[in-house]
């Protein structure tokens, strides 16, 4: 990586940096991409454009001392590309929008490794980057805005709104790995083993894909704020409620030996796996492309004065689940 320098560079060197580090992916459909006031998109026939957005601030998803640039390029574009694996879509482009305090603007190696963890992860979902915009920050701190495109068959795209009671709930992967992580990079300390849920979460675009296109899912979105947040969020959507089996869930490995192991399964957040919801008479596949599939409860029809979402654990005891994952503002 190149040596960090304090000279000025200026927005339209940024712009070429980023421009440069991110050309290795291209598609046929965009026509244009970096270099014009607008980019030109041409979406594959018969398609449906799918959008999604997502803000990264350092200090509240990142930290500089803690998460290496890698790590923090890398997320920048997972967090969104995980929403296109939730609707079953394919990515299209990408727009990256960024506003640096001067500090980390002239900070070559620092930002070197974020473009290059940005770029591997565009690289392997084939998500081009086509525009974007640069910006100084008004404090020390790093903002970050991501636009995803993606494109869908037409009237085919995963809901959450689809469900319908009597479907069983699945998650994909393992859960409370991304918490555990978490945990020990704001501590200082770095987990051993190959499997980094946190710094390195791994988009489900091949698992929703063959869900959309198999029609194995009757409502799907992905566990960005914890199952406890999530599923509720799926429910109101379709009109039901839900019960699932505390001692059904998948739990990550780094969690082995916690007591809160659980905990952080049901509120830890930021696993970016696929929870959805499938007709009982699927048969579904203990695993597409590598990821297991685990079926953890079932969707039932709404009642007064029950709740929304009941935990049922090992024992039989049933208790209300109360939303314990992330919510900004709160």
């Amino acid at each position: 990586m190149p040596k960090p320098t304090s000279t000025p560079r200026g927005e339209f060197a940024l712009i070429e940096q980023i421009r440069r580090r991110t050309a290795g992916v291209r598609s046929s459909a965009i026509r244009l991409g970096i270099g014009d006031d607008c980019a030109v998109i041409a979406p594959p026939a018969g398609s449906e454009i799918v959008v999604t957005t997502d803000f990264s601030l350092e200090g509240r998803h990142f930290t500089r001392d803690r998460h290496t640039p890698e790590s923090v390029g890398h997320r920048l574009l997972a967090r969104g590309v995980s929403d296109l694996a939730a609707m079953g879509a394919t990515p299209l482009a990408a727009f990256l929008s960024l506003a640096l305090p001067k500090s980390l603007a002239n900070n070559q190696r620092w930002l070197d490794g974020m473009l290059s963890g940005f770029a591997a992860l565009a690289k392997d979902t084939r998500t081009p980057l086509a525009g974007g915009d640069t910006s100084q920050s008004p404090d020390d701190l790093m903002l970050a805005d991501i636009i995803l495109l993606g494109h869908v068959p037409q009237g085919t795209a995963l809901l959450r709104s689809g469900a319908k009671a009597g479907d069983a709930i699945y998650v994909t992967g393992a859960l409370g790995g991304a918490a555990a992580e978490l945990e020990a990079t704001l501590a200082g300390k770095r987990l051993r083993g190959d499997a980094h849920p946190h710094l390195f979460p791994q988009p489900r675009l091949k698992v929703g894909d063959t869900l959309r296109a198999r029609s194995l899912a009757t409502a799907c979105m992905d566990i960005s704020d914890g199952l406890s947040s999530d599923l509720p969020h799926l429910c109101e959507r379709s009109g039901v409620s839900a019960e699932i089996e505390l001692a059904n869930l998948p739990l990550h490995t780094l969690t082995a030996k916690r007591k809160d192991a659980l905990e952080l399964a049901l509120h830890g957040g930021e696993d970016y796996e696929l929870l959805f919801t499938a007709k009982p008479s699927t048969r579904m596949p203990s695993s597409i492309a590598g990821v297991s599939l685990t079926r953890i409860g079932t969707i039932t029809r709404p009642r007064k004065n029950t709740p929304l979402v009941t935990a049922i654990a090992a024992d039989g005891t049933r208790t209300p689940l109360e939303r314990g994952g992330w919510e900004h503002l709160r």
